[in-house]
């Protein structure tokens, strides 16, 4: 088993190189538009990425995570279910893209977007994105996690240098929010390079008996994406509606959402850890769950996610001190709402790993019936928070809500797929770091040099603990 955590942990390692260290490089751009764009450009910015997610999950139509279920399955050829599962995604990916671009004016008009180029390149990238997406799920099944890494970190380095030079380089002395949708665009078609022999050779097939199983399994899934991009996005998008006129005194919602967005993208860290883990675990999942081991092995992955996550956020927490700087000076107001997000995004974690039961089981519909309960519990609270706390009490209802998925997931999966968690355990070390982050807030050291010396000494201790004592002890000695 110490063999099986070894190799999950050094492809976690792989794609976290892949996904962490481009978005990390990409939240280096953070400092480059908060400074370009005014407070209510960025929240515009911020709003349309909500949308794109949304839709995004439309065009995949769940066919990464049905890619790995059947591929998975006896009987099943992997190129046979890659060639079902792409088509289905290029079918709807391509109508869907039409439609945006024979409709671009009128939906630039409706969410008040001057240049409406901007529509054109948003659904561009939405089909490159969506074309591409097989493909990738392809090389994590696979295990090409260095291939996966490589053409990721080329990506963002094109997105990087697109976004040099159309907010500093060029001779255009007011950059519109367009562009960075155009930097966008152009640097993802370079994923149509790299997967050009896959998408070449590839040739639509509906296989009468397995496309409409693998319908029928992935369409929960969509319903899931959608109500779990609604938990993650609608906060930014609600915030323009439901805060009260000077709420803020003197500034204009869309001032505060481009406050918001900055902020949330401290999380980004949290969120990338969550996103190198699921890559790296989801195909590790299905290739696991037929061990009779297996459930021991889950429980044994989730708590080693739950040291790393909390240990990162000890991290982050400690230094915002220095962290701070990569955004202007203009959005330091709403940095109070971190560590809530980032406690969030571990709960989130949590959940994606303990949701592995509906999915080795074929019962995605529970999915579909826990993210809904999210999505209803982020709406709710939003109407009731935003008005009364403003931004901290939309970083609230994040945490909320992706507890109370983790919660309920917990709950009925145990029933149908009992996995021994060490929820005890697990929960004095979520609590520990809280404790630990909120005495940190009530610690205020003037000399910024002195504070980021020790407060880089205390995360490098916290690390030094989480690895002797818990991590090398419980899980590389088991």
């Amino acid at each position: 088993m110490t063999g099986e955590i070894k190799k999950l942990a050094s492809e976690t390692v792989l794609y976290g190189l892949g996904t962490i260290l481009p978005r990390t490089l990409n939240f280096l751009l953070v400092p480059l538009q908060t400074r370009v764009f005014r407070q209510e450009d960025y929240g515009d910015i911020a709003e349309l990425f909500g949308y794109v997610a949304f839709f995004n999950m439309i065009f995949l139509f769940g066919m990464e995570t049905a890619y790995f279920r059947f591929s998975n399955k006896p009987g099943h050829e992997a190129n046979h279910i890659f060639r079902i599962t792409q088509t289905v995604v290029i079918f709807i990916s391509v109508v869907l893209s039409g439609l945006f671009l024979v409709f671009y004016g009128a939906i630039a008009d409706a969410f008040s977007i001057t240049n409406k180029n901007t529509i054109i390149w948003i659904a561009l990238t939405l089909l490159v994105d969506a074309v591409v997406a097989i493909p990738f799920a392809k090389l994590r099944q696979q295990k090409k996690a260095v291939k996966f890494t490589s053409i990721k970190l080329i990506n963002v380095a094109l997105l990087i240098g697109f976004n040099l030079y159309f907010l500093l380089l060029s001779k255009n002395p007011v950059p519109g929010i367009e562009l960075v949708f155009l930097a966008n665009l152009l640097a993802n078609l370079s994923y149509l390079i790299f997967f050009f022999k896959d998408l070449i050779s590839w040739r639509p097939l509906f296989d009468k008996t397995v496309s409409p199983q693998i319908l029928s399994y992935s369409y929960p899934i969509v319903l899931t994406g959608l109500a779990g991009t609604t938990n993650e996005m609608f906060s930014r998008i609600a915030m323009d509606n439901w805060l009260p006129k000077d709420f803020y005194p003197g500034k204009s919602s869309g001032y505060v959402q481009g406050v918001f967005a900055a902020c949330y993208r401290f999380s980004v860290f949290m969120s990338l850890i969550v996103m190198a883990f699921r890559f790296a675990a989801e195909p590790f999942f299905f290739s696991k769950s037929s061990d009779k081991n297996s459930p021991t092995l889950f429980a044994k992955v989730n708590h080693i996610f739950i040291l790393v996550a909390c240990t990162i956020m000890v991290g982050i927490c400690l230094n915002l001190d220095w962290l701070k700087y990569f955004v202007d000076s203009g959005y330091w107001e709403g940095l109070n709402i971190v560590p809530v997000l980032l406690l969030g995004y571990i709960f989130l974690g949590i959940y994606y790993n303990i949701s592995i039961w509906f999915k080795v089981t074929d019962k995605t519909h529970y999915g579909t019936i826990i993210t809904l309960f999210g999505a209803a519990l982020t709406i709710g609270l939003n109407f009731w928070l935003i008005p009364a706390y403003g931004i901290m009490g939309s970083s609230i209802v994040t945490l909320t809500c992706y507890f109370g998925m983790t919660a309920m997931c917990y709950i009925i999966g145990q029933r149908f797929y009992p996995v021994p968690y060490t929820v005890g355990k697990d929960l004095i070390v979520i609590a520990t770091t809280c404790l630990v982050v909120f005495v940190n807030s009530k610690i205020t050291i003037t000399n910024i040099a002195f504070s980021i010396g020790l407060r880089g000494v205390a995360s490098l201790i916290m690390v030094w603990i989480v690895y002797s004592l818990t991590f090398k002890k419980d899980i590389l000695h088991t």
